[in-house]
């Protein structure tokens, strides 16, 4: 596992757009805040495109995207929205510049397809947390961001009865790599090469807007191909505008046998708490708490 180092005052954050197209007052917003932290920014030459649902044609988001990972200079990466499109250029990225130099990569969503590639092609340790355009919801978003990407603190996600979430919770500990992300994207990616081995691994679902069956469909197909062999826990996020969703993953969770905390505000709920993937966490389902260790050094 390779872990970037933290950011400090005065670091480069490259701003990139790898799925659907943002607005110029989003980029300035999540730069201006940045800026605040005695950071930085680039803005990709074609954040601000548009092509249809994306932000710009597969080259010109795959440019971007490579340009951040091979320049020296840049430290991080902020991803500046979600939607769809990651899937379409993650095979082409120059993993070998993130292996040379690791930087941090943050976003959540569509970009789960960017985590779990980083992971795959590098073992690089991630920050599944807001996006540019979501870096403002909440205060509590952007002061959990800011410690991810600033500090060595690890992350304490306490669950919490108002997130729009299933109540699904199996007592217990658990100990592994938190993985995962977005329920769509985790299905989609399903024997691709990017597929990560769960063995021993805390698996993170959450999801927005998918009606139950839709839920079920993706949860079998997970099952079928091998997501929850040998999982250590699951830590279900915001399951935020999915009715009858606790039903579906209550009937598929609970006979795991393993512990399941939900409630997490992770995800598309208005408290998007960030949190590392691809370094070791402690899943407390008895306690409600999730710890995992910082992605940065």
């Amino acid at each position: 596992m390779i872990r970037p180092r933290r950011l400090e005052r005065g670091d480069l954050v490259a701003l990139v757009a790898p799925a659907g197209p943002v607005t110029e007052p989003q980029a300035d917003a999540a730069a201006a805040i940045l800026t605040t932290w005695g950071l930085r920014t680039h803005r990709g030459r074609h954040a601000l495109g548009r092509r249809s649902f994306l932000s710009g044609t597969d080259d010109e988001r795959r440019s971007d995207m490579n340009e951040a990972l091979r320049n020296p200079e840049v430290r991080a990466v902020l991803c500046l929205r979600g939607g769809y499109g990651t899937q379409r250029i993650a095979d082409d990225l120059d993993y070998a510049a993130v292996r040379a130099d690791p930087k941090l990569v943050i976003g959540f969503s569509d970009i789960t397809a960017l985590h779990l590639a980083l992971w795959q092609e590098a073992r690089l340790a991630t920050l599944h947390g807001p996006t540019g355009s979501t870096l403002l919801n909440d205060p509590r978003t952007t002061a959990a961001a800011r410690q991810a990407l600033m500090t060595t603190e690890p992350a304490t996600i306490h669950a919490e009865s108002a997130v729009t979430a299933p109540a699904v919770t199996v007592p217990g500990q658990a100990r592994g790599t938190l993985l995962g992300g977005n329920l769509t994207l985790l299905a989609a990616s399903a024997g691709t090469p990017h597929q990560p081995g769960t063995t021993g691994a805390i698996l993170l679902l959450e999801e927005v807007n998918e009606a139950a069956y839709r839920v079920d469909r993706m949860i079998v197909q997970l099952k079928r191909s091998g997501w929850f062999d040998g999982l250590s826990g699951v830590a279900v996020g915001s399951f935020t505008a999915c009715p009858g969703a606790g039903e579906v993953l209550a009937e598929h969770l609970n006979d795991l046998g393993v512990p399941v905390l939900s409630g997490l505000p992770i995800g598309h709920g208005r408290a998007q708490i960030a949190v590392p993937l691809g370094t070791p966490a402690l899943l407390d389902a008895t306690a409600g708490t999730l710890t995992v260790q910082p992605a940065v050094r």
